[in-house]
């Protein structure tokens, strides 16, 4: 990939209003996302080279409680909201109680809030995306361990 290409993804960003792009091309996955200054950070990656992360231990006590969780994976991408408006409460919170049909948060997606609800009864053990933050399809939000 070529600074061109780069600049040309700098532009389009720009004239659509995103902050936030990932783009893979012939073996070179760049990341670009604003900063709150509005500059854009980039992060390139050569794909040909992978990159290893040591593996964290989880405590004993946490793989058991997650074992039996449930996965509620985002349904579309968008950017999720853990609360209707940005001075509002959280829909739920880890270790809170939920019904199945409970509103869990909200994707928007196209400018349209799509409100996403629990898929069973039981108890919020994660909320493992952050408010404002993108999310893609199939992507986990949530760990509810079922009632």
């Amino acid at each position: 990939m070529n600074i061109k290409k780069i600049e040309e993804v700098v532009r389009l960003m720009e004239k659509h209003g995103l902050t936030e792009i990932s783009v893979e091309e012939e073996g070179v996955k760049i990341h670009l996302r604003k900063g709150i200054s509005g500059a854009v950070e980039k992060t390139i990656h050569q794909m040909a080279s992978p990159v290893l992360t040591p593996a964290t231990e989880v405590p004993p006590a946490a793989k058991e409680k997650e074992s039996n969780a449930v996965e509620i994976k985002a349904p579309m991408v968008g950017t999720f909201y853990a609360s209707p408006s940005p001075d509002a409460k959280s829909f739920v919170e880890i270790g809170q109680k939920i019904n199945e049909g409970d509103v869990l948060c909200i994707i928007e997606a196209m400018k349209l809030m799509n409100e996403i609800k629990s898929e069973v009864k039981g108890k919020i053990v994660d909320i493992v995306v952050e408010n404002a933050e993108p999310v893609e399809f199939g992507q986990v939000m949530f760990l509810i361990e079922p009632a």
